[in-house]
């Protein structure tokens, strides 16, 4: 949980608190059951009684233990009054942030290694948001029970690896710097000063960026930019060369590509501090970790000078998320606009909270990022269902579906396969297709869901987090069985789905 505590009272938020809750959290909150244990948390954090806190908000002590344990209701004026004695982001406040820590655990329960002993949803909801620590040290301990698994599976020590990892350690680098990310909502101010503050030195222009920042360069670090034959480059897209005082760029990256690269150069170079320090923050439990954590913090760093923040989010308001006009104003591609826009969370001026997907051809992915209550799996792959994997058969055409999950939550998706160079050496440039999505609630607010009934969510197509976790058993593209199945052959009958379960 994120709170921004930094004084008792007498504080003004930047937006009015009431404001915040009506138009982006009613809705959430209306659904939230488990805020008492948050406020809990909360008062504990600041060291205060029930007795202290209940008299900075007004209410009785006995009617705010009522609350922490979830016998009164958390209402939207309980909210106000704790916004005008503290000073917190009350949308993020009342956002459910234990939905990830209950999708991984509802994960972690669906395994074989627990089939005898069904955990209801009731049970996981209650263990994260009473026991919160606890519940990380149960994922934790999965996590290195997951790793074993998938070392003997392998051969990791025939292979000269150790197949004992340390508990303490996450599963892969990659899924680390997804949960830092994750913790973080995909949004560091620090960087985001930072890119503003290059705007200001530069005197960069929206329209001329390329050269703006090549001149920044030559003047501040007497650095070169060349573009290079691409059989020079070969598979490099960027090489930074200090002994030639050069930066080269492959012929093969497109315009924006060539924004991009040069400004995660600049926070590789100009910034390397800055970015040690968020890392320091973030702590990494390993090298690994942090080397490619570094690595793309400078592509966050880079996302943010092509899309500077406020014009972006302005723009994006201004155009209903047209993501085409959106890549045209800021000479940016289809996936750095997605990107970005996940990451407007910005305190007093967010976005809409998007979930972001870049997936291949085969349905591996490379990229994902939570957002708006959508979560993934951790392990295995999407749903066959969701339109981000119809989007290669139609390559650079946008397609858009209403997803329907289990639960009943709905979101709205927009999927695209990404552009590459041309030319032969597009082979250098894997093909990929991204989905944006965000729940349906939210939808009214892109071009892309003008004349969709979208209170009713007609025509919802039914999907799952992945086909091991889901449900549905008369889908008839499931690829897994559900991991707390028993799966049933039949040798007298068929039927559409691949697999039939005992009931």
């Amino acid at each position: 949980m994120k709170i921004i505590v930094q004084a008792r009272k007498n504080h003004k938020l930047e937006e009015s608190p009431l404001i915040i809750i009506k138009e982006q959290g009613m809705e959430a909150l209306d659904r939230k059951a488990m805020l008492g244990p948050k406020i809990r948390r909360f008062r504990t954090d600041l060291g205060m009684s029930q007795t202290e806190m209940a008299g900075e908000i007004g209410i009785s002590p006995s009617y705010l233990n009522l609350i922490e344990h979830n016998q009164r209701p958390v209402t939207v004026p309980l909210l106000f009054k704790l916004g005008q004695a503290f000073e917190l982001d009350l949308k993020q406040f009342a956002e459910d942030d234990d939905a990830k820590t209950i999708a991984e655990l509802a994960e972690v329960f669906s395994d074989p290694l627990f089939r005898d002993q069904p955990v209801r949803p009731a049970e996981l909801q209650e263990f994260a948001a009473h026991s919160p620590n606890a519940a990380l040290a149960m994922l934790r301990l999965y996590q290195a029970y997951r790793q074993v698994w998938e070392n003997a599976r392998t051969g990791a020590s025939a292979a000269g690896r150790d197949p004992l990892p340390d508990p303490g350690q996450p599963l892969s680098p990659v899924e680390a710097v997804r949960d830092m990310h994750q913790r973080e909502a995909n949004h560091f101010p620090e960087l985001e000063d930072a890119a503003e503050a290059l705007w200001q030195e530069a005197g960069l222009e929206r329209n001329d960026l390329f050269r703006g920042l090549t001149l920044h360069l030559f003047k501040k670090k007497g650095l070169a930019v060349k573009v290079m034959p691409v059989h020079v480059m070969t598979d490099t897209l960027r090489r930074y060369d200090p002994h030639g005082r050069r930066i080269l760029l492959s012929e093969a990256l497109l315009p924006s590509g060539r924004c991009f690269q040069l400004a995660a150069q600049i926070a590789a170079l100009a910034d390397h501090d800055l970015i040690e320090t968020v890392i320091d923050r973030l702590r990494p439990d390993d090298d690994e970790t942090r080397n490619l954590l570094f690595v793309t913090l400078c592509n966050y760093f880079a996302g943010a000078v092509l899309m500077p923040y406020e014009s972006f989010r302005t723009s994006a308001q201004e155009l209903r998320h047209d993501l085409e006009l959106l890549r045209r104003r800021f000479g940016a591609s289809f996936e750095q606009v997605s990107h970005r826009l996940t990451t407007l969370q910005r305190p007093g001026a967010r976005g809409i909270p998007f979930f972001f997907i870049r997936v291949d051809a085969a349905g591996n992915v490379s990229k994902r990022l939570n957002g708006g209550g959508f979560q993934f799996a951790r392990y295995g792959g999407t749903c066959p269902r969701w339109v981000v994997h119809e989007a290669f058969r139609t390559p650079g055409q946008v397609h858009t579906q209403i997803a329907r999950m289990p639960d009943e939550t709905t979101f709205f998706t927009i999927a695209r396969t990404l552009d590459s160079a041309g030319g032969w050496h597009t082979q250098l440039q894997p093909q990929f297709a991204v989905g944006l999505g965000c729940e349906i609630r939210d939808a009214k607010h892109l071009v892309y869901a003008d004349g969709l009934d979208l209170p009713k969510a007609t025509g919802a197509t039914p999907v799952g987090v992945s086909c091991r976790l889901c449900e549905r058993l008369d889908c008839s593209q499931r690829a897994y069985p559900p991991l707390n199945r028993t799966i049933r052959a039949d040798q007298h009958m068929k039927k559409a789905s691949a697999f039939t379960f005992e009931s």
